[in-house]
């Protein structure tokens, strides 16, 4: 009897596991199924049923909304590309936005040559004061905006809300009195008279203090205190590199504005040579009545003027990129 009951249980132990039992019906598996692939596919469709994907409808709708904007923001770039291929005769006398005998190279050969390459010199003074300024802003919004929110200092909430009430004030309204204070030290109709206030960015100020206070955590500046490291190489190697995308952000912010100024320019500068390049189109389509191929040479200047900012677009928008700080301290 004993080796009965012995050889029994040797017979369970040494049957598969998941075969049925005596008495039971096996489970049958699909021929050609791998193992776990009803687990995966129930996985599926738990996800599906319970997913965060949007309903088909307000897809439509958030892309069709994005497709009107789009065109709303690329329909004036295409007319400046077909416009830049026609002459002047020919911008009032055919369709638009379509081209019409188009001769490209020759007309941005006139715009770049027209009056010994002035063009090229306003090109030149825009990329000056929108490079030098930009990045003159975006340091010195960076150190202030890491300073405001990493340091404590009396009178350091009385400081940001003066800059925040710079945020409200439009360049307009200090056009004409800073052109006074610049008059009187010998600065206006200079690059100075350009350069210097471009360098002031309320705005950089502002977001940089509210990114450097979200992304730049306090413990791993206090693990660099103690490996010795001072406070200007703390913010020189870790408050810059983890302030990255905030400092893109102002630097695209201020180049653009600084590219498309055309007030402060015009109240600061009598110097043709001195112009940017918003300023010299203007002067040249004030000529126009009296030059009809000027007309066309404002055209192309202005698609010639939009290509830096579209290609400085495409280059810096990789460094808008998060968690930089991921695993560098402890939860």
């Amino acid at each position: 009897m004993n080796e009965a009951n012995d050889l029994a249980g040797g017979a369970v132990a040494d049957q598969p596991t998941g075969a049925a039992a005596p008495g039971q019906a096996p489970e049958t598996a699909p021929s050609g199924a791998r193992p776990g692939a009803g687990r995966r596919r129930a996985a599926r469709g738990r996800a599906g049923r319970g997913g965060s994907e949007p309903p088909l409808r307000h897809r439509i709708i958030t892309v069709s909304l994005l497709t009107v904007a789009a065109v709303y923001f690329l329909t004036p770039v295409y007319w400046l590309v077909v416009s830049s291929t026609k002459s002047s005769s020919d911008l009032f006398g055919t369709f638009g936005f379509w081209f019409h005998d188009p001769h490209p190279l020759d007309y941005l050969h006139r715009v770049l040559t027209y009056d010994d390459g002035i063009y090229v010199r306003w090109f030149a003074n825009s990329l000056m004061y929108a490079g030098v300024g930009a990045l003159a802003a975006t340091l010195m919004s960076a150190a202030a905006g890491y300073a405001l929110a990493k340091y404590r200092f009396p009178g350091r909430e009385g400081i940001f809300n003066v800059i925040l009430a710079g945020v409200l004030i439009p360049g307009t309204a200090l056009a004409l009195p800073l052109y006074l204070l610049f008059s009187e030290i010998g600065l206006a109709n200079t690059y100075w008279a350009v350069l210097i206030p471009s360098v002031v960015s309320p705005f950089g100020v502002y977001l940089c203090r509210i990114y450097a206070a979200a992304a730049v955590p306090d413990s791993l500046l206090e693990a660099a205190r103690i490996d010795g490291a001072g406070e200007a190489r703390i913010f020189s190697t870790l408050g810059l590199r983890l302030m990255t995308p905030a400092l893109v952000t102002v630097f695209l912010f201020q180049f653009v504005h600084i590219w498309n100024n055309f007030f402060l320019p015009l109240v600061m500068l009598s110097d043709s040579d001195l112009y940017p390049i918003q300023l010299g189109l203007t002067s040249w389509q004030g000529y126009a009545d009296r030059q009809p191929e000027l007309y066309q040479y404002t055209v192309g200047g202005a698609f010639l003027s939009v290509l830096p900012l579209m290609v400085l677009m495409g280059v810096l928008q990789r460094y808008w990129r998060t968690g930089l700080t991921e695993g560098s301290v402890k939860a």
